[in-house]
């Protein structure tokens, strides 16, 4: 039996991946370092964190959520100031996420936060986990939302698995990797970050 066709998605979404699971009988958008996702359908959306950090969103009115999956450039040492090329280009990955949903449910004052990620799981990487859990505390801090939930740091990479009409996370903590694919996405990611200017300015509504 084939399985069904995936639901329409935002056009601006049609390269990230979506394979059915027959285990819980829906659709899964998996996003990668870099890429954020946001669903108007009953799908999950999930991904593996090591170093990076996901923030999940929704509004729980409308069942209308995303979740970004990002992490900041190494040249953030000490403390992560507002004025900072790291934290315009984490201001970019958060903006961009909140601003979809905002768009499609137009409630500011309802969304939901969720937090994970953040972990010491790479090697050479140094504090970057922590600068990151620092980096998305402050922003959301700063921009007055409160987090319903988190699971930062630690030395664990994390599975996670967002329901975004009924705001469901379903996480793994990952004991022992059984190959170098997620340490290699890692590296190859913040090196590219590291690399390229800030992408344009992004303002909330």
């Amino acid at each position: 039996m084939k399985p069904p066709v995936p639901p329409p998605c935002l056009p601006w979404f049609k390269d990230v991946n979506r394979y059915w699971d027959p285990r819980r009988d829906r659709f899964v958008a998996k996003i990668l370092p870099g890429e954020y996702y946001v669903s108007t359908q009953q799908e999950l959306i999930g991904t593996v964190l090591g170093s990076c950090i996901s923030a999940c969103v929704r509004d729980p009115k409308s069942g209308i959520g995303g979740m970004n999956h990002f992490m900041l450039p190494t040249r953030a040492i000490g403390k992560v100031d507002i004025l900072s090329d790291a934290f315009r280009y984490g201001n970019f990955a958060m903006e961009h996420l909140i601003n979809d949903v905002m768009k499609l449910s137009g409630q500011r004052s309802s969304l939901e936060f969720k937090l994970f990620g953040g972990g010491n799981v790479v090697k050479g990487m140094g504090s970057v986990g922590q600068k990151n859990i620092e980096f998305v505390r402050q922003y959301l801090d700063t921009e007055h939302f409160t987090v319903a939930a988190e699971d930062l740091g630690g030395n664990y990479p994390r599975k996670v698995l967002y329901d975004p009409g009924s705001g469901k996370v379903m996480m793994k903590k990952i004991k022992s990797l059984h190959n170098e694919t997620l340490a290699q996405r890692e590296e190859s990611y913040m090196d590219q970050i590291s690399q390229k200017p800030v992408a344009g300015e992004v303002d909330l509504f």
